[in-house]
């Protein structure tokens, strides 16, 4: 698909992969590591649905490194919604492009199946390599989010990133 990165269907073997880069502090990196939480989860859910719903989904990206991404419904309006995602990186493919090359494959598939005009993605401000690779795919930075996330005990500034379906970089 890109860059030599497929989405693709998690798989029961592809669990531990997102329990390490959701669970583990060495593995989820600065900027992913929430504290423990609900260590079932995706064991849970993968048995329910397969980790794809109607409110959002996982995919694993599969290629020389792999990593996970996901996406989550969030009501703009009454009428409509748009998808939220995030992407999450092994520590070892860090810093190789492959958020850029993620980032792009995500928002294609959501666009190609699903009706939705609007695809957002948030970091924090600190979080320098994901705005650089938010950048790169085409999403347009639209400001800081003031006080949006607690991590590490104290209230962080994030920055709100969009892609819309009818931007040149979407197509």
């Amino acid at each position: 698909m890109s860059g030599g990165l497929e989405l693709r269907l998690v798989g029961e073997d592809d669990l531990p992969l997102l329990e390490a880069l959701t669970q583990d502090p060495a593995t989820t990196g600065e900027f992913q590591w929430f504290g423990w939480n609900d260590l079932r989860r995706w064991r849970r859910s993968w048995q329910e649905n397969g980790l794809i719903g109607p409110d959002g989904g996982t995919l694993v990206v599969s290629g020389d490194d792999r990593l996970g991404l996901d996406w989550r419904r969030r009501q703009a309006t009454a009428a409509g919604y748009c998808w939220q995602i995030g992407v999450i990186i092994r520590p070892e493919a860090r810093g190789q492009g492959h958020g850029t090359q993620a980032h792009r494959l995500q928002a294609g598939y959501l666009f190609a199946h699903t009706p939705v005009h609007r695809v957002e993605a948030a970091t924090e401000v600190g979080n320098i390599a994901e705005q650089k690779a938010l950048d790169r795919a085409g999403f347009s930075r639209e400001g800081v989010l003031r006080g949006i996330g607690w991590r590490d005990g104290a209230w962080r500034d994030g920055v709100g990133y969009s892609l819309l379906r009818t931007d040149p970089s979407a197509r």
